[in-house]
């Protein structure tokens, strides 16, 4: 999922409680990959439409929406992130 200068991660839902596990699960993958090229940004249930995004938390790499309504484990980001 690597893309041009750095992995750009959006995180769907952070104001609900899954988002924000969600949210902690990605922060505990990032540190676990030691990647340093990351972007992360967390959108609120509001921004969740223009990603494509039906039920949060929803993740969304480099553009493309990789879950919604469900929150990955900190071992399936890391294969996401180093795939």
């Amino acid at each position: 999922m690597k893309g041009g200068n750095y992995i750009e991660i959006k995180i769907i839902g952070v104001n609900c409680s899954n988002g924000m596990k969600l949210s902690k699960m990605v922060s505990r993958a990032i540190e676990e990959v030691n990647i340093d090229n990351i972007k992360v940004e967390e959108v609120d249930v509001i921004g969740q439409k223009k990603y494509g995004i039906s039920n949060v938390p929803g993740l969304v790499i480099n553009g493309k929406k990789i879950s919604e309504g469900k929150v990955l484990s900190v071992r399936e980001i890391k294969k996401l992130l180093l795939a």
